[in-house]
């Protein structure tokens, strides 16, 4: 339930075009849903922004269906994180109307149009490496579910500074700018250090024995010297995204 279906609701109500009975049944679930296994807020987008997501990572295939299901038949935005190949063939046979995304671990449905109107501008996605980009994707999809404006730059890393200052009107023209890199976790501070937007910092669990599965970006990201830097949790492109989208929403 968001706030446009909430006041067509309520107008139609007024007009008399929609009866009190089928008021009351759709506003039934309002502002919360109880299940056998969850309890799901209606209510999230009325007062963030952003809808209740399905967090995938220790869900059974029949749970994410028996959410999803209740999702879908409230006819808003749908989005799930961290469900691997497994249990998306599984869910989207019971629900084929659902989108997979490989890369990101995403499932979404009813995704919302560009809505350009209702941003400051885009959001710049940026990957250190190649093997950045599931984190970089995670941050794009749940974006673009959400019809706000993304451009995307992915392998531009520290080892080929070019490769990122032959983008500079891309990441001036942002309006927030979200970097995820793994190693050391340098990009960040070297776009903090060119651009005046805000910089949301993704450490990923990318790099060798010593990176600790993403401590050191963590670290190297959270010690930055540049201004005007955030940092989420390791692998979180769900969570930079949001941010994002908090910061450009008008």
């Amino acid at each position: 339930m968001n706030r446009q279906i909430l006041t067509t609701l309520l107008t139609d109500l007024k007009n008399g075009t929609l009866s009190l009975e089928e008021t009351v049944n759709r506003l039934s679930t309002f502002p919360a849903e109880t299940l056998d296994n969850a309890c799901l807020d209606h209510q999230r987008t009325l007062r963030t922004g952003i809808p209740e997501v399905i967090f995938g990572a220790g869900k059974t295939p029949e749970q994410i269906i028996s959410i999803a299901s209740a999702f879908l038949k409230q006819n808003t935005i749908l989005l799930a994180t961290r469900v691997n190949e497994e249990k998306a063939a599984i869910v989207t046979e019971a629900l084929p109307s659902l989108t997979y995304y490989q890369e990101a671990h995403m499932l979404t449905c009813n995704e919302q149009r560009e809505s350009p109107d209702n941003y400051r501008g885009y959001t710049a996605i940026i990957s250190a490496g190649t093997s950045d980009i599931p984190v970089a994707e995670e941050a794009r999809i749940t974006l673009s579910t959400l019809g706000h404006p993304v451009k995307t730059l992915y392998d531009a890393g520290v080892a080929g500074l070019h490769r990122i200052l032959n983008h500079s009107s891309l990441l001036s023209a942002a309006e927030v700018i979200i970097v995820a890199a793994g190693m050391e976790g340098a990009l960040p501070s070297v776009i903090g250090g060119l651009v005046s937007r805000p910089v949301i910092a993704v450490p990923t669990s990318i790099g060798y024995g010593a990176s600790f599965s993403g401590i050191a970006a963590l670290l190297g990201m959270l010690n930055s010297c540049a201004p005007g830097v955030a940092v989420v949790n390791i692998d979180n492109g769900f969570g930079a995204a949001c941010m994002a989208e908090a910061i450009n929403r008008i």
